[in-house]
């Protein structure tokens, strides 16, 4: 990987630029950060990037992960034995849909191995959970504990890497814990679980108020990145920040927001070693990590 950084420097335009200076901001960070943030969306855990984000947590290249419910899905799913196979964004989705098949771009999964892998997992994780009150760090943990190393819950629990969940209703983990509490509630003995995501706040305010310097690789937008530069912004921003994604700014979204708008919010610094690459994180991230 050094080799195409090097090449990408000497053509020293555009975006192969953008990333060789992405790397050594990233170099420079994982050396000197002592909180690094990962954040990245679930469309990234439905293809074969799941394994490389696993190794780099493996290796605590990162230390905090904060990501989106549908990430915990993909990755219970795949542990659980589900397939994603290969296909095209122009498949006929009525006929897919007819088939059983759901579609993620141009990836297809079996209906029959998404949800109901996921619940079954889901079911079988909280019944040996003792506590009944818990954050979504907690219950990351847990789930890891119970998953193999090649996944990213199983490789972040037993690296010591907290995983971060902010919007954790927002997808089947979340739907088979309601679902799981309604079977609890008509069951003599049924012990109901309660998410508290005030936990996980109070949690990554600790983090960030013991932190000497703040790093942040964040891939895609929505509340996974969001969530990161929130709580930069009560240590004055990060230090170190790379930004990867194909949304535009242009309409005002925050996931297209490029890391020079957050200095007028405090959350990345004025002197903050910051990059913007727009481009697939399917093309970029195998680059980076794979340097790092």
């Amino acid at each position: 990987m050094r080799e195409i950084i090097e090449a990408y420097r000497r053509i020293g335009g555009f975006q192969a630029l953008h990333v060789a200076e992405a790397a050594d901001v990233l170099k420079e960070a994982v050396e000197r950060a002592d909180l690094r943030f990962f954040s990245f969306t679930a469309n990234l855990v439905a293809t074969g990037l799941r394994e490389a984000i696993a190794e780099a947590i493996r290796r605590r290249l990162f230390n905090v992960v904060v990501t989106t419910a549908g990430a915990l899905d993909h990755d219970i799913a795949k542990a659980e034995g589900a397939r994603y196979l290969p296909a095209s964004f122009d498949l006929d989705d009525a006929d897919l849909a007819d088939k059983g098949y759901h579609r993620l771009g141009n990836l297809v999964i079996s209906r029959d191995e998404y949800g109901p892998y996921v619940e079954r997992f889901v079911f079988r994780a909280l019944d040996s959970l003792d506590a009944e009150r818990i954050a979504t760090y907690e219950l990351a943990g847990h789930f890891g504990r119970l998953m193999p190393e090649g996944s990213i819950l199983g490789a972040a629990a037993r690296a010591g890497v907290e995983v971060f969940v902010p919007g954790i209703a927002d997808g089947a983990v979340g739907t088979a814990i309601l679902t799981y509490n309604d079977v609890q509630r008509v069951k003599r003995g049924g012990r109901r679980v309660v998410i508290d995501v005030l936990k996980d706040e109070e949690r990554l305010r600790e983090l960030v108020a013991s932190a000497r310097s703040l790093a942040a690789l964040i891939v895609g937008g929505g509340i996974s990145k969001h969530h990161v530069i929130w709580w930069a912004q009560f240590k004055g921003g990060l230090d170190y920040v790379v930004y990867v994604t194909t949304a535009t700014e242009y309409d005002g979204s925050l996931s297209g927001a490029r890391p020079k708008e957050a200095i007028t919010w405090g959350k990345v610094k004025r002197n903050a070693k910051a990059v913007h690459i727009m481009a697939d994180a399917t093309l970029v991230l195998p680059i980076l990590l794979g340097y790092l």
